[in-house]
């Protein structure tokens, strides 16, 4: 059977709500290898007490290590938020195959610094906007509530 984008958007979406549920920043990740999620992660800052903990970072790693290998070129990262800088760089180094992202991140994201300049592998296949909506409308919500 295979799955399309919006699927595992909406399996990203699920890790997200793990992080809004624990008090973080409410985005989530996965990783898929031939139509299966091989990994996945939630932004863990607070609980980890660390700055890197990011969705993207943590589903990255366990994607390695369920792979036995440092590169994912036929991986593809769904990930509720545009990533950041600092995540785009790991994704960088990952060789990852493609990279798709619900909501834009004005404030943090990876275009506030690079523009129009992809920070990404050169062979990484970027699609942005899916589900869009919710995933915004999560960090809305988690936003809302602590104002």
């Amino acid at each position: 059977m295979m799955f399309d984008d919006e699927y595992f958007m909406r399996e990203a979406l699920r890790q997200a709500r793990l992080a809004y549920d624990a008090g973080e920043v409410p985005v989530g990740a996965v990783v898929v290898w031939n139509n299966k999620i091989i990994a996945r992660g939630h932004n863990q800052t607070e609980q980890l007490n660390d700055c890197t903990a990011h969705a993207e970072m943590i589903a990255l790693t366990s994607a390695f290590n369920a792979t036995g290998g440092k590169y994912l070129p036929e991986g593809t990262l769904f990930v509720t938020v545009e990533p950041c800088l600092m995540c785009s760089g790991a994704l960088y180094w990952s060789k990852i195959g493609r990279v798709v992202y619900g909501a834009e991140d004005v404030k943090n994201g990876y275009r506030k610094t690079t523009g129009d300049n992809s920070p990404f592998h050169p062979k990484t296949a970027l699609k942005g906007g899916v589900l869009a909506g919710e995933c915004a409308q999560l960090m809305k919500d988690f936003f809302a509530a602590r104002r």
